[in-house]
């Protein structure tokens, strides 16, 4: 089944030149089933490339799905138009009073400023404490899991010594392998990341609530989940594209503020004129898969006015 997205959002063409099944707004609403309903909150500056990202992966499932935009009404976008946000996001405000199966907030470029620094904190914490009674399941990405895992357990994210970013190898928890989240992973997988600060492992295992069930030896925690399913952090960026890392390297480097950081083991050799080697695709389509699946549809009431606090 495919992904329900408006004729006109600009990754839909891109989508449907990449073979994937979308399904436009009139036919849907023709099919008798209820489709999942989720919001995703883009805080990327590159808002256009994540929806496409997003909506690829999410589009790898046998469920009709709609989505809600939204961005923070307390923040300018400058690398979008005033145009597209409003064609095709909404804010918090306009959806509020909305329930959902599923919540999804992406990363942002903010992780060196305390979470109070941050411009749209106050509005952030606002739909963190709402997605308690109104969203079945949450998923974080990057900078919005370190702040999701401060804000709902008080966890600290630490300063790194320079930019981590680069395509790491991470293993799963054997203990935990019967959670659903892990169905059909390896032992060992790649993901990439791109970050300044981190959090502890050691504080993470403190918290009962939750289970550490991925990590790496060089990028540290990678995949925390609560007991009860209801929220899911990572701290990398599973949906990059192949050349997200690359194009991220030469903008810093032709910033001369910024000190630069190759990606480990992204170009073949370590050689920015070599090939890039991809190695997380497959990982990144079928953990935003058992998501949806196992944690979302399989679990979620059908009549979204039953959510209960979680």
């Amino acid at each position: 089944m495919p992904i329900k997205i408006p004729d006109n959002l600009p990754a839909s063409k891109i989508l449907k030149e990449e073979n994937i099944f979308v399904m436009n707004e009139t036919r849907a609403t023709t099919q008798k089933i209820r489709p999942l309903k989720l919001l995703i909150l883009n805080i990327m500056p590159t808002k256009i490339i994540t929806e496409t990202q997003l909506l690829r992966l999410l589009s790898n499932s046998p469920l009709q799905i709609e989505v809600d935009w939204i961005h923070m009404a307390s923040h300018e976008s400058k690398n979008v138009s005033k145009e597209h946000l409003l064609a095709f996001y909404k804010t918090f405000d306009d959806i509020k009073e909305n329930r959902y199966d599923g919540l999804i907030i992406t990363g942002a470029p903010v992780e060196k400023l305390k979470f109070e620094e941050v411009d749209y904190w106050e509005e952030l914490t606002q739909l963190l404490e709402w997605s308690k009674t109104h969203v079945f399941s949450s998923f974080f990405i990057c900078w919005a899991a370190q702040a999701s895992l401060h804000y709902f357990y008080g966890v600290s994210k630490y300063l790194l010594p320079h930019k981590l970013t680069g395509v790491y190898q991470h293993h799963t928890n054997v203990d935990k392998m019967k959670r659903k989240i892990l169905r059909g992973f390896d032992y060992q997988f790649y993901a990439p990341h791109s970050r300044y600060t981190s959090v502890s492992k050691t504080d993470i295992e403190k918290i009962e609530q939750l289970d550490i069930l991925a990590t790496s030896d060089e990028a540290g925690v990678y995949l925390v989940a609560s007991k009860d399913g209801s929220r899911f952090f990572i701290t990398g960026h599973p949906e990059y594209d192949p050349d997200t890392l690359d194009k991220e390297y030469k903008r810093d480097l032709a910033n001369p503020n910024i000190k630069s950081e190759m990606p480990k083991n992204y170009y073949l050799n370590d050689d920015i004129h070599q090939e890039i080697q991809v190695k997380w695709r497959s990982h990144a389509y079928l953990i935003f898969s058992n998501w949806l699946n196992y944690y979302v549809y399989q679990e979620t009431p059908y009549d979204l006015e039953e959510l209960k606090e979680r």
